[in-house]
């Protein structure tokens, strides 16, 4: 089995790397658009109407995208990307690449609406974070994940998790819960987020193997968490970090703070950490969310600083998405919010016609298509309210609105999900 140092010589990580970053690439570019059911196999083209379709403008963006990700300016086999037309083709010129420059890869963040920020993470300080990780998950023979490789939780605990403890990988993405726990066996370990296990709880999936879970990417709810351990889980551990810093800290219960990993310390302030390097030199990063420090190596997260809200385990930005909704030439002005525990956990939009006279329902109904056409799934709002004007509060402050009532504004119907 290869080492951290030379990852991508595992045909079948690399493999998924490559089609993680590429089925994501082209949702961005095609919000809507069906693609071919997963795995995709070497010999699937690119170019034809049998496999992704691209166009010139679709393979260029592609093809910065993956060029971004490995760096390939720095090997210098860029072109060849343009010039092959199949998945396995640009799987070979990943590894291509990195054969000749692996030292730095380059992680996006994970779907904000708008353009997503690139962060670049040595590989040395990837390995640091894996030999911190690997004893907590010593004795694990299989890890069955749920999340993409191309983003850093995947890459770390689908690629190098798994090559450093020497197990194999099994995608679970596109399983039901239910289908997943009918998998479960002594000695699993489960990569999640928020969002699949909340599914987990829903679906009633219990078990009795002797099983260990993950989440990341986001808050996950403290009733979520103590219901899968209820369920027969034998510890849910929950990674906290950023596309930006990685992982830095560790809990095993909703109850307890998080503690930092062994290389990074608090920064001068209570915003700030800093991560001793493998080399001994010292970085100060800014912390990704407003932190509480109940000492020098624990704290709890309250709030993010981007006001990102997480849908499916990505992140979404509610104002951006507001923005676009203002475009469709029947919507006078929209505000939109994650919805309430007991709504769901997607997105919902409030929405003020350009003339109160319009039928709402066809007005939802056009509404739902344009979004399905404009968005990405994580960003599509799923339900929508309208009225003469936004709520808001008695001091004039915007305000939330639950979904199944009358609009807080009078005007309009009622929001009905569809």
């Amino acid at each position: 089995m290869p080492g951290l140092e030379t990852w991508w010589r595992d045909t079948d990580a690399a493999h998924r790397y490559v089609t993680d970053l590429v089925d994501d690439e082209i949702s961005r570019l095609r919000p809507g658009s069906i693609l071919p059911a997963r795995p995709w196999a070497r010999e699937l083209s690119l170019v034809d109407s049998a496999g992704l379709a691209c166009d010139s403008l679709d393979l260029l963006n592609l093809a910065s995208a993956v060029a971004e990700a490995v760096q390939m300016h720095r090997a210098g086999v860029e072109d060849y990307l343009l010039a092959r037309r199949t998945i396995g083709d640009w799987v070979d010129i990943v590894g291509a690449s990195l054969e000749r420059f692996s030292e730095e890869l380059t992680f996006r963040t994970s779907g904000t609406t708008g353009t997503p920020k690139a962060s670049q993470h040595a590989g040395v300080n990837l390995a640091q974070e894996i030999a911190e990780l690997a004893p907590l998950f010593q004795g694990r023979h299989r890890i069955l994940c749920a999340a993409p490789a191309h983003h850093i939780y995947g890459f770390l605990f689908s690629i190098l998790l798994p090559q450093r403890l020497g197990v194999p990988v099994i995608d679970i993405r596109g399983r039901s819960p239910t289908s997943v726990g009918a998998m479960f066996r002594d000695g699993d370990l489960v990569i999640g987020h928020p969002a699949f296990w909340t599914a987990f709880v829903r679906a009633g999936v219990s078990t009795t193997s002797q099983v260990m879970g993950v989440t990341s990417t986001a808050p996950c709810p403290a009733d979520v968490a103590r219901a899968v351990t209820a369920r027969g889980v034998a510890s849910l551990v929950e990674v906290y970090g950023s596309s930006e810093t990685a992982g830095l800290s560790v809990r095993e219960s909703p109850d307890s703070a998080f503690r930092l990993f062994s290389y990074w310390s608090r920064g001068s302030d209570d915003s700030s950490l800093d991560r001793t390097l493998s080399d001994g030199s010292v970085e100060t990063v800014a912390a990704p969310d407003h932190l509480v420090w109940c000492d020098e190596r624990s704290f709890h997260v309250v709030g993010r600083r981007d006001h990102a809200v997480q849908v499916g385990g990505v992140n979404v930005m509610p104002e951006l998405v507001r923005q676009r909704l203002l475009e469709h030439p029947m919507v006078k002005d929209a505000m939109v919010r994650l919805m309430r525990p007991e709504e769901g956990a997607r997105l919902k939009a409030f929405i003020v016609p350009v003339a109160p006279t319009l039928d709402v329902v066809t007005l939802r109904r056009d509404l739902a298509a344009w979004c399905d056409a404009s968005f990405s799934v994580p960003e599509r709002p799923k339900a929508f309210n309208f009225g003469s004007e936004a709520p808001s509060s008695d001091m004039g402050k915007p305000a939330d609105w639950p979904i199944f009532e009358e609009t807080p504004s009078g005007a309009g119907d009622s929001g009905l999900d569809r």
